[in-house]
């Protein structure tokens, strides 16, 4: 589907998404594992999946990694979002965590992919932290995709803030 020049799109007849400007930046490489010093060699978010599968959200037609977007804003606010998971306890060495997931789709190169902004808590996250206009994403395999391509992030602003 080509990525619409406007501000916003109507999908069905009730939701209206906003586009965000941003660009893929590097992350941490926890969630998929890419991380040298990395303490889960498949990656945290392959460990998290069966806890929110059992929760019953299934995210393994996804690819098991987050695609981290810098928008062009000063940071966001996940107000009402589709999931939240509290005190998710998915590796025995950890505290538990709260997750929340918002839908999304993400504009690159004419084409639309569908996926889940992935938000775990930061008050619950140790250790890992990022700056606050960066949103995860979990979304498929896009082909060409690199550190410092632009794309547009389409959001749901009844489930999350943009703080300009």
């Amino acid at each position: 589907m080509p990525v619409p020049d406007s501000h916003s799109e109507s999908v069905g007849s009730e939701t209206a998404l906003i586009a965000i400007s941003g660009c893929v930046v590097r992350g941490h490489g926890i969630a998929s594992g890419h991380a040298d010093d990395s303490p889960y060699p498949t990656g945290s978010l392959a460990l998290q999946l069966p806890h929110f599968r059992a929760r019953g959200f299934d995210l393994t037609h996804f690819y098991p990694a987050t695609l981290n977007v810098q928008i062009d804003a000063r940071g966001f606010v996940m107000r009402n979002p589709t999931h939240h998971f509290v005190d998710v306890t998915w590796f025995a060495d950890t505290v538990t965590e709260d997750f929340s997931f918002s839908p999304c789709q993400l504009g690159f190169r004419d084409r639309r992919y569908d996926g889940w902004v992935y938000y775990p808590h930061p008050e619950t996250k140790p250790a890992h932290w990022k700056a606050p206009n960066i949103i995860e994403v979990i979304t498929t395999w896009i082909d060409s995709i690199t550190y410092g391509d632009a794309l547009t992030l389409y959001i749901d602003p009844r489930q999350i803030d943009i703080v300009k």
